[in-house]
């Protein structure tokens, strides 16, 4: 099972809105073929680890492992649990059992009505670990949230205005930390800004320092105020704005009108997941990401520490989070947290 997670891994970032899956097939304590899934539309790691086995004739006497149940459904594939039965294979071990209601239990049912025998619950935790993404969006009807900030050695956010020259970033990591973020982009399905985010830095939010899909970009533009040749309006990945302002869609941006007055955390998860979003990396600003602590929705959160200090500025957020680990990038330090309540 542990192969399995390992191999699933690798569809981290590629396989929305389809879980992460790996797969091995084992025979007499060998792994005579492995696979995982690697995009949506594209065969699930059930199919590839069977097509993988060079002699097929063992398949009746292996035992196929996998992280998550087998499908039962036809969506863009045929049903794995189908293709399981149709090649003998007799012991079938599952890591847990997937919470899409379209599937929830129904795989391994179908794999125990034709005669498999089938074990669940083996490295569970660790299993639903991999997939929190997905597991959050099934469960909790809302996408798991990240929340990421970089901040001074003197706990500040952002420069005072009197600090900035011009309407650009400044940078308090440096470009190892800077890169690691872009790979933390590539991960995610979507990427949340505000309005003051993109007037004072105009990001093009895009994970041009690494390799993978660019997330699609969310903002808040309460009154529209952000000007239509900022970087977040090229055409690189699909945007979409929340506003108080009716405004009619265009072919590039999409335009989503909320209630300002009310919680907007809430709203904004809501709509996301009326769009399949699975996962949102919250990168600011300071008012953004406190929005999101204050109403307890976020998951995650990543805070790059610089080693620079601006003396006066933007205080970083104020939260109570439960850190997971501290590491070194270059000369930054990566604190990762985690929600004790979420």
């Amino acid at each position: 099972m542990n192969r399995c997670i390992q191999l699933a891994k690798n569809g981290l970032g590629t396989t929305y809105p389809n879980p992460l899956v790996g797969s091995a097939i084992v025979y007499h304590e060998r792994i005579i073929g492995e696979g995982w899934h690697q995009k949506a539309g594209k065969p699930h790691a059930e199919v590839l680890a069977i097509e993988s086995v060079v002699d097929t004739s063992l398949l009746p006497e292996a035992t196929l492992y996998v992280n998550l149940e087998p499908c039962s459904h036809f969506g863009k594939t045929p049903p794995c649990a189908d293709l399981i039965i149709e090649k003998g294979i007799k012991k079938v071990v599952v890591g847990t059992s997937d919470p899409n209601p379209k599937v929830a239990g129904r795989g391994i049912q179908r794999l125990r009505d034709a005669g498999c025998e089938v074990t669940v619950g083996v490295l569970e935790s660790q299993c639903e670990a991999l997939n929190k993404r997905f597991f959050t969006f099934q469960q909790q009807q809302r996408p798991y949230i990240l929340l990421k900030w970089a901040q001074t050695k003197d706990g500040l956010i952002a420069p005072s205005d009197t600090l900035r020259t011009s309407q650009a970033p400044v940078w308090i990591t440096q470009q190892t930390a800077r890169q690691h973020v872009h790979k933390i982009r590539a991960q995610e399905e979507a990427i949340l800004v505000g309005t003051h985010t993109v007037h004072k830095d105009n990001p093009s939010l895009t994970t041009r320092h690494w390799q993978g899909d660019n997330p699609k970009r969310f903002i808040i533009d309460r009154n529209a105020s952000i000007p239509k040749d900022a970087a977040v309006f090229n055409d690189d990945t699909q945007v979409v704005v929340f506003t108080e302002q009716e405004i009619s869609n265009t072919k590039d941006v999409t335009y989503i009108s909320l209630d300002f007055s009310e919680a907007l955390p809430t709203q904004m998860m809501s709509a996301m997941f009326e769009r399949g979003i699975q996962s949102v990396l919250v990168e600011g600003g300071a008012h953004t990401l406190q929005h999101f602590i204050n109403d307890g929705i976020w998951d995650e959160a990543l805070v790059y520490e610089g080693s620079v200090s601006f003396s006066e500025g933007v205080a970083a957020p104020a939260f109570n989070g439960k850190k997971i680990t501290t590491k070194t990038l270059g000369n930054d330090i990566l604190h990762h947290y985690k929600n004790p309540n979420s």
